[in-house]
């Protein structure tokens, strides 16, 4: 289609399916795309680009990727100067009178003054299109408290887009919610909750969950792409769990919850959950929407689950005290800046698996030849960054491969070894990598608690309850050992963890029942 040299134009397109790509060539340097990875139903693919300075023609494209069902698009638009000359007579005058009204926690009224022949106007946010109206005010919503935000507006027709306004700035009221007060009880019983999703197990309501859970971690909050920062959380689709509550009924329970004294987080990650901060924006993108949905829910806190390859220590990053790559580095700067936000009361959980925690005793990162993997130990400069601030650390003692121990002899799941000796690495410290001159420290007793899956169902390394009664046994009480030897006793333990409090009702609450029993 013809287009003008040098000049702005907008491309859009709605689409459903999975790795949908839109874009132009022709008109650009360098073909200008766009992609969505999974769009079960109609979402809306744009993109603006610029022409050369010699370009009268540009060729829009949509397309699939191999191994992909086939895709559905409707309304593929350009928006901009029609081709056929360096001026475009019709195309509307740029608004005046760009005003912003009061801002709530969440959203911004703008409104403009009129402009003669132009038929709709579409408005920006910091440089994106979020709303196309045909009026001369509108209501930007989705957006975070206590944030700064420029707006802008311009007038359309069939000719084309004007250029936009002179931009205006407005700040969104704050909506820091403040943790009730009051701490953890000495000893706590933390359990993942199936909030966003069905399997097996069932879904539970909020209002449902037993008594027994201190810590109720919603599982999960997940990116909208690896490397975007922006996290987002719903409620379980209707359609996959016909009881989930509505989404004002969740809210309130989790307010009983808190009442009550419970506390109740939103856990980032998980199996399917990569999120990797490998940027600054990404960083900033986490920090905004982590607040945006504690505020919207009111939430305690956050529990990160970073699993699989969301960290990773880039080669030539050795010393766990000081880190250099940018995700471990742009992570602690987002959870720091979260505590700064909430202050005191905020609760900051962790729940790495074995291989990114005590696999560091032997192994760090990609190590000197850069021939091991480079997650090794990749969550220890998080957790040290964070020692003052960390609420509790319960590292997965399953789905785990054997791990050193302090005895250097390798232990495996299942039964109270394998968790007394991981739990006695994190109470103790060890050596990073061996080297007795860079000793990750201990942590108090008060900030760990042992992960362990709530039935066989749940995940490998499920452990009987009475192997878990005998690791609790050895490191608080310093009896049932059996041949390991701890390096201390801690009646401060904090207490346990499991995957998760839907799969422990499944099996009847065992998992609940037994740690009431052992600290009733």
């Amino acid at each position: 289609m013809s287009v003008q040299p040098g000049s702005t134009y907008t491309l859009s397109a709605w689409v459903q399916g999975s790795y949908v790509y839109l874009g132009e060539s022709g008109a650009t340097a360098q073909a200008a795309t766009t992609w969505t990875p999974s769009a079960s139903t109609w979402q809306k693919l744009s993109l603006t680009f610029t022409t050369s300075s010699t370009a009268t023609s540009a060729t829009v494209f949509l397309h699939g990727w191999y191994g992909q069902p086939a895709f559905l698009a409707d309304d593929v638009s350009l928006v901009g100067p029609s081709g056929g000359g360096s001026t475009t007579p019709g195309v509307p005058a740029v608004p005046a009178g760009l005003t912003a009204g009061a801002p709530t926690t969440t959203t911004v009224p703008l409104s403009w003054t009129a402009v003669t022949g132009a038929t709709g106007y579409t408005v920006y946010r910091d440089g994106t299109r979020v709303a196309s109206v045909t009026s001369t005010s509108t209501t930007v919503t989705g957006l975070t408290a206590s944030t700064a935000y420029s707006f802008q507006v311009s007038a359309t027709n069939a000719a084309g887009e004007s250029a936009r306004s002179s931009a205006v700035s407005a700040t969104t009221a704050s909506g820091s919610t403040t943790p009730p007060a009051g701490g953890l009880p000495t000893h706590a019983l933390v359990g993942y909750l199936h909030a966003s999703f069905a399997n097996g197990a069932g879904y539970m309501r909020m209002a449902d969950v037993p008594d027994s859970w201190d810590i109720i971690d919603l599982a999960f909050g997940e990116p909208t792409s690896a490397t975007s920062g922006e996290i987002h959380f719903s409620l379980c689709p209707q359609t996959e769990c016909a009881d989930v509550e509505s989404v004002a009924d969740f809210k309130a329970a989790i307010a009983a919850k808190r009442a009550a004294g419970k506390k109740v987080l939103l856990s980032v990650g998980g199996a399917n959950g990569q999120v990797q901060l490998t940027t600054t924006a990404a960083r900033d993108a986490f920090v905004s929407s982590v607040s945006s949905i504690i505020d919207t829910y009111g939430l305690d806190g956050v529990d990160i689950d970073f699993e699989g390859h969301s960290l990773s220590l880039n080669t030539g990053d050795p010393d766990f005290k000081n880190p250099t790559t940018p995700v471990i580095v742009n992570l602690i700067s987002a959870l720091k800046t979260l505590k700064a936000k909430y202050g005191a009361g905020f609760v900051l959980t962790m729940a790495p698996e074995t291989f990114f925690v005590q696999n560091g005793y032997q192994y760090y990162g990609s190590g000197p030849w850069g021939g091991q993997n480079p997650r090794c130990g990749a969550y220890l400069p998080v957790i040290y960054a964070l020692r003052n601030d960390l609420t509790l650390l319960h590292v997965q003692d399953y789905n785990s491969g054997s791990i050193m121990g302090l005895d250097n002899q390798y232990h495996s799941m299942g039964g109270a070894d394998f968790h007394i000796a991981m739990t006695d690495m994190l109470l103790t410290g060890f050596p990073v990598a061996g080297n007795t001159a860079n000793m990750f420290p201990a942590l108090r007793p008060d900030q760990v608690a042992i992960g362990l899956p709530a039935s066989s169902y749940a995940g490998n390394g499920y452990t009987a309850p009475s192997e878990v009664t005998k690791t609790l046994d050895c490191l608080t009480k310093g009896t049932g050992c059996g041949s390991y030897r701890t390096h201390g006793t801690w009646p401060g333990l904090r207490g346990l963890m499991t995957w998760s409090i839907n799969w422990d009702h499944y099996g009847n609450d065992e998992f609940a029942k037994s740690f009431d029993a052992y600290w009733p």
